[in-house]
């Protein structure tokens, strides 16, 4: 029975959350309040304040748990993959004006950013997101250094620097579509990375 109780609990903290994703996504964190969110979710305002005692706090879980979303995709997507070089370029799918995580993703992510300039909760949500990043590229790197593939250079500085172009050529192709289409997009970041550990040279050894 007491099992049975937490599945329930899990399963309606898990609906609210659902349902503030799609509003924040929507909406913007900004103009979205917890009575929006209680509607949403078909809670009372208490109800809702049972699960999550502020907006910080659900705001937290909203960004973790769909960022967890995305990692669990792109770990998937970069681990089909046998070939380094591949890996580091496989995230082509982050581009894809079709793709519902993408449309929801962006908006979520630029909410985070926004908040994170004066919010120490979200900046360090932010930090995390980008180590995760980097933690994922640097597996890649560090596999093509060991095969002989790229030059010994240092295999997380280098992710950092694939993780920056990678958010970069994001933002720009999320927030000006007219000057930065999808083909530019997925040409010129596997250009400027590929041209990345082409360039580096073997007086950057480790």
């Amino acid at each position: 029975m007491e099992g049975d109780a937490k599945k329930r609990e899990s399963v309606k903290r898990a609906s609210i959350i659902d349902c503030a994703l799609r509003k924040i996504s929507e909406d913007g964190s900004f103009n979205v309040t917890m009575d929006d969110i209680a509607k949403s979710a078909g809670f009372s305002k208490g109800g809702l304040n049972y699960y999550f005692s502020s907006k910080d706090e659900l705001f937290e879980a909203v960004f973790q748990e769909f960022f967890d979303r995305i990692f669990a995709r792109s770990q998937e997507r970069i681990n089909s993959f046998s070939d380094p070089m591949e890996k580091i370029l496989s995230f082509d799918w982050l581009f894809n004006w079709d793709d519902q995580d993408v449309n929801s993703g962006y908006p979520l992510l630029f909410d985070c950013h926004a908040l994170a300039v004066r919010n120490d909760i979200h900046r360090r949500i932010f930090h995390e997101w980008v180590e995760r990043w980097v933690d994922m590229l640097r597996v890649a790197v560090s596999e093509g250094i060991e095969k002989g593939i790229f030059p010994k250079t240092d295999p997380e500085d280098t992710a950092r620097c694939i993780s920056a172009i990678y958010h970069g050529f994001a933002t720009r192709w999320y927030l000006d579509k007219e000057g930065h289409s999808t083909k530019w997009a997925i040409e010129y970041y596997r250009k400027a990375i590929t041209g990345l550990i082409k360039g580096m040279r073997s007086d950057d050894i480790i």
